[in-house]
């Protein structure tokens, strides 16, 4: 398995994709003007508690006030050890107790704004770098569940706490090893501690001499975080169509992971490099709510603001063998490609996967391993608990952005976002209720119907003797035109 990295960065706007084998698997958009907001540290001030939900809004200078519940908040005497052990509601502290109205606070965003959602806040800081996360509010050493080896887990763990020791760092701040950290040596370790902390100094003493609602550390921009955060040994090259990035990332690298310096490449190339990859097409088809299978079949995606569903079809793949064979072959390519479509769309949330209802258990557990161990690559924290009674797999994967097509799209503003227009008959009848309402309010001789084309190619040919028969009724005239400008749920009746 061969994994490349692309960045494709303008003025206006960084792309990345990540490509494994020839094949899009995850992009990741920013904008210079929407830029996520996700790991910056604000000193926000608190503007509402809210007893009754155990949380409170707090002001850190964004459009909306941000949202923060009670346990993502360290209590005032600062027993971070004490919170963390302590997760149920009977022993978490009243909100009121731990923040109140016009209060400072240093937050860290965990989600960016969705929606009509504001950001979701913490106290409990954790600053990334290459190999660490630091946190400042605790002294505990934890490692990477990604990293599977239980003597690497050892090592790693006594070196970070026997590191910390010798230079008098125990009590300041602990650690978590990222899955990077694997075979990594005391050296690239230590660097990464002094530079975590020396970043720490810098944030606190901000903190300290200004007002908020304020800023007090933004994370890297997309390409930088991209290094930072994607690249492992299985990534073979990254690739940068931008001259002035490269060379930014070059300096980076060469300070932060000079490992990988002979992995980082200039495209200089005339085509663009997303086309060069497909990366455009495959972008494109990620915003279809249909996807096709090689097979015949195909999946139907369905994103809403509770949850997205995730519908299996055999479509046109009628099998070899018999119904059950046919069945299976479509789950388990549905399942290697509902994976992909997750990462590539980074939906997020509550999913509900309607796979076709199979008879063999054992088909049904090859089917499920199948969906997990292509998850095994996701970056984001997926969590499958298991086939519903009604033979759904329901499933959640941590959402900390928006979804590709809450980046790219908006509401259709021809059917507001429902995917559905009302018929041209639904409208004429419509329109024949609002001029028997204008008649009963108005006297006019004449009323003038003002509508889309085929609105008004409906009320000419097949509804032309409800018209007649309409003004029979109200022994008034009907006059009708075409307004180019309405889509075809609009009109208007004007008195004339």
């Amino acid at each position: 398995m061969s994994e490349e990295i692309l960045m494709n960065i303008t003025p206006m706007e960084s792309r990345v994709a990540v490509v494994e084998n020839g094949v899009l698997q995850e992009v990741y958009i920013e904008r210079t003007q929407r830029r996520g907001i996700v790991g910056n540290i604000y000193k926000g001030k608190v503007v509402r508690v809210l007893p009754g939900m155990q949380a409170a809004f707090v002001d850190i200078g964004l459009e909306r006030a941000a949202f923060i519940h009670a346990s993502e908040i360290i209590p005032k005497n600062n027993d971070a050890k004490e919170t963390e052990s302590s997760s149920s509601n009977d022993t978490e502290p009243h909100i009121s107790y731990l923040v109140h109205e016009g209060q400072s606070i240093v937050v860290q965003v965990t989600k960016d704004p969705l929606g009509t959602k504001g950001a979701r806040l913490t106290t409990h800081i954790s600053i990334p770098a290459r190999y660490l996360v630091f946190m400042p509010h605790t002294n505990h050493v934890g490692i990477s569940l990604r990293i599977e080896d239980q003597q690497e887990r050892e090592r790693l763990k006594v070196m970070v706490e026997t590191l910390l020791e010798e230079h008098g760092l125990q009590d300041k701040g602990g650690f978590i090893l990222r899955t990077a950290a694997e075979g990594v040596g005391e050296a690239e370790i230590l660097n990464d501690i002094f530079f975590l902390h020396r970043l720490w100094d810098s944030i606190s003493e901000s903190i300290a001499s200004i007002k908020a609602p304020v800023a007090v550390y933004e994370d890297l921009p997309l390409y930088l975080r991209t290094l930072r955060d994607l690249v492992e040994p299985i990534i073979e090259k990254v690739r940068i169509d931008s001259k002035e990035t490269y060379l930014k990332v070059l300096k980076f690298v060469k300070k932060l992971i000079p490992q990988i310096e002979d992995r980082v490449e200039y495209y200089p190339g005339e085509r663009p490099i997303f086309d060069l990859y497909s990366v455009e097409d495959e972008i494109q088809r990620a915003l279809s709510r249909k996807v096709p299978l090689k097979s015949g079949g195909h999946l139907i995606l369905d994103q809403t603001e509770a949850m997205t569903t995730i519908d299996v079809n055999t479509g046109a793949f009628v099998g070899h063998r018999n119904l059950e064979e046919t069945i299976f072959k479509t789950n388990l390519e549905a399942a290697t490609a509902i994976a992909r479509q997750l990462r590539l769309r980074n939906l997020g949330g509550i999913i509900i996967i309607d796979f076709i209802d199979m008879e063999d258990e054992e088909h049904k557990r090859q089917v499920f391993r199948m969906l997990e161990k292509n998850l095994e690559r996701d970056h984001a924290k997926t969590n499958i608990t298991g086939v519903s009674e009604l033979g759904l797999v329901e499933m959640t994967r941590k959402r900390t952005r928006e979804s590709l097509e809450n980046v790219l799209c908006e509401p259709c503003p021809t059917c507001q976002g429902r995917g559905s227009l009302k018929t041209p008959e639904t409208v004429c009848y419509e329109i024949f209720r609002e001029i028997l309402r204008e008649a009963r309010a108005y006297d006019s001789d004449t009323y003038l119907v003002l509508a889309a084309q085929t609105v008004v190619d409906r009320l000419l040919e097949e509804d032309s003797g409800n018209v007649a028969d309409l003004e029979e009724f109200i022994e008034k005239n009907i006059r009708i035109q075409v307004e180019p400008m309405y889509t075809q749920e609009q009109f208007d009746v004007v008195l004339v």
